[in-house]
């Protein structure tokens, strides 16, 4: 019995492997055609009701190798096969509190089978927004979207939508949900930060404009978000309902200028978020994401888009706290207000069996017409059959190491970090720094003493390899990794080797993450929790002179710091990141970067020092 399901299990392998095989060449860009509209019509009209409202669903699926008769990929088989979901949104289980990466070929494999398991082509999306390294190892890794403001160049914008949609198709999915036209006009704001542009609406809408087009060229889906803006908040909208303070005339002139700009370009989704808009919906207890208001009086009517619109994730607590009851009914009771609201999409529902449950009752008591389910349906079959679901839903598995992280693509995800490093204020030309410094009787230790401010004991991946990177020039140097639960233990010790240090670089790793909080600030944060930012502060008070303090990701953390002489911002805490800052920090780079948004204390918006490459090492430990 074994040999024989053996076998069975092989030929449905070999069966998905063969079509797959068949689709050999790049996706062509997005494009509804006329056999596309006629197979989403007749598509439509086939559908079961049942089937309409599965249709309008998407959950997660966690990426990693999975046995065919394994727990969870058969939860993913029922979800296809018992609520007929639409699509899946790809995704990382999560081990010790970190992403649990899987590679580009397993994400590939699962989209193929679960592909197989479903009558109707699925839709396969990710928050991919900073490229498929975002949730897999080994593509493209792109730095945050603020260092693109920061380099300012829209042709890299650009660029990184199309090298973004070769990755995303190769592996199988079809639509990203990027990029943000979020204007992050407020500092304190703690889940949108180094993932907008920046804060001038114009640069903004040019980045957004050029990343839709780019994308959409090679065949992907796009998404503006978090609609109507959320970058004039303070609250991280997993956590709680986050309020945009915004009036009639701000709104049109900084928050929905991005969102005109991406509808012109063609963007085929907007994400509605879960924010309160007083200027918009009265309602205090009605988020823009259940409010008709927001999304068929101002998006569909005002702006006049036609395309999905879809919810941010329904399991985030600035939408269920508005709610009561068990996870299944709350789950209903918000698909149903968000349909209603004019929602065409629900994003990863608390409770699949609820969501879908409420529908289908609504539907069948007459709160939700046929006819609304139906125009919904319909703008969702047709997004499909505009990146050819209709005709192939298969990828090749054998082109994806043609197709990701081509050598061309690394480099100019390099140098849109390289770009990106800017200098904010230098008042000793400490930049750039010497590579080795002679010791003497009386500074017998290390001459560069860094501190590295991380989430984690041991630093991200990008904290580590900034060590690394500097090890390779500064081998003496001296290293400490600091979080919240060390820093008080080492507080001294740092402090004492900082002292006798030479120069100090003070790296501050902090980047918005969803449900992240510090002391202090439970409706969210992406700045240093208060331990390691009072030893930074320290820092710089005894060594301000001889000390870099580097924004490894969120740009103001320094603008609540008294005393900084010289300051450089990264924008992301990405790898390619890291080895940019080591070669900005050591002269084998130039710097021209510019603030895409304004620091309190600091420097305006526009702010940044430049220095030439040292000819002399100039390239010399780049590779």
């Amino acid at each position: 019995m074994k040999l024989k399901m053996s076998t069975v299990r092989w030929g449905w392998i070999a069966a998905v492997a063969a079509i797959a095989a068949q689709c050999a060449v790049a996706a062509p860009p997005v494009h509804l055609d006329r056999k596309g509209e006629r197979w989403a019509a007749a598509t439509l009209r086939k559908m079961t009701l049942e089937e309409k409202i599965g249709q309008m669903i998407v959950v997660w699926a966690k990426v990693k190798f999975l046995n065919a008769e394994s727990p969870e990929y058969l939860e993913m088989r029922d979800e296809i096969a018992k609520y007929h979901v639409g699509g899946f949104g790809m995704t990382d289980p999560v081990k010790d509190s970190r992403l649990a990466m899987s590679e580009p070929l397993e994400a590939a494999a699962l989209a193929n089978r679960l592909q197989k398991d479903s009558k109707y082509p699925l839709l396969f999306a990710a928050d991919f927004e900073r490229g498929l390294s975002m949730r897999l190892i080994g593509p493209t890794a792109f730095p945050a979207a603020m260092a693109f403001g920061a380099a300012g160049d829209k042709n890299l914008a650009r660029e990184f939508g199309r090298i973004s949609a070769v990755e995303s198709r190769a592996i199988g999915v079809q639509w990203n949900w990027f990029p943000i036209a979020d204007v992050n006009s407020n500092p304190a704001n703690p889940i949108i930060d180094t993932r907008s542009f920046g804060e001038d609406p114009a640069l903004v809408s040019e980045m957004v404009a050029a990343y839709i087009q780019g994308a959409r060229s090679e065949g992907l889906l796009t998404t503006a978000k978090h609609f109507p803006g959320h970058g004039d908040t303070d609250t991280d909208s997993h956590l709680a309902l986050a309020r945009v303070p915004a009036s009639m005339d701000q709104l049109n002139d900084v928050e929905l200028v991005p969102f005109r700009s991406a509808i012109a370009a063609g963007v085929d989704a907007v994400m509605v978020g879960h924010l309160i808009v007083p200027v918009v919906e009265p309602d205090p207890n009605r988020p823009a994401s259940i409010s008709a208001h927001v999304i068929e009086d101002l998006l569909q009517r005002q702006l006049a888009f036609k395309g999905l619109v879809v919810t941010d994730g329904m399991d985030m607590a600035g939408l269920t706290h508005v709610f009561s009851g068990s996870e299944a009914e709350i789950s209903s009771q918000a698909a149903v207000a968000a349909v209603k609201a004019g929602e065409d999409m629900i994003l990863i529902p608390g409770d699949l069996a609820g969501a879908y449950n409420g529908l289908l009752d609504a539907v069948k008591k007459g709160e939700i017409s046929k006819t609304r389910i139906d125009r919904s349906v319909l703008k969702i079959l047709r997004a499909k059959a505009s990146v050819g679901l209709n005709r192939n839903r298969f990828v090749n598995l054998a082109r994806v190491q043609d197709e990701v992280a081509q050598p061309e693509n690394l480099a100019l995800a390099q140098s849109v970090a390289d770009r990106a490093v800017t200098l904010v204020v230098d008042a000793g030309r400490l930049v750039p720094l010497a590579a080795r410094q002679t010791v003497t009787a009386t500074q017998p230790a290390a001459q560069i003493v860094t501190v590295i401010f991380s989430d984690y004991p041991d630093g991200s991946d990008g904290g580590r390899a900034f060590a690394t990177e500097l090890r390779k020039r500064a081998p003496e140097a001296v290293i400490f990794f600091v979080n919240r639960d060390n820093a008080g233990y080492v507080f001294d010790r740092v402090m004492n080797s900082v002292r006798n240090a030479g120069s100090v670089i003070a790296v501050a790793e902090s980047v918005p993450n969803p449900r992240r909080t510090t002391e202090g600030h439970t409706g969210g944060s992406a700045r240093l929790d208060r331990g390691p930012m009072q030893l930074l502060t320290g820092i710089v008070k005894t060594a301000g002179a001889k000390t870099v303090v580097v924004a490894f990701g969120d740009p103001y953390t320094g603008g609540s710091i008294p005393g900084i002489q010289t300051y450089v911002c990264t924008y992301s805490n990405t790898t390619v990141s890291a080895t940019s800052l080591a070669q900005a920090l050591f002269g084998e780079i130039p710097i021209h970067g510019r603030l895409p948004v304004s620091i309190s204390n600091l420097a305006p918006r526009g702010t940044g020092l430049d220095r030439d490459a040292l000819t002399a090492q100039a390239g010399a430990l780049r590779r």
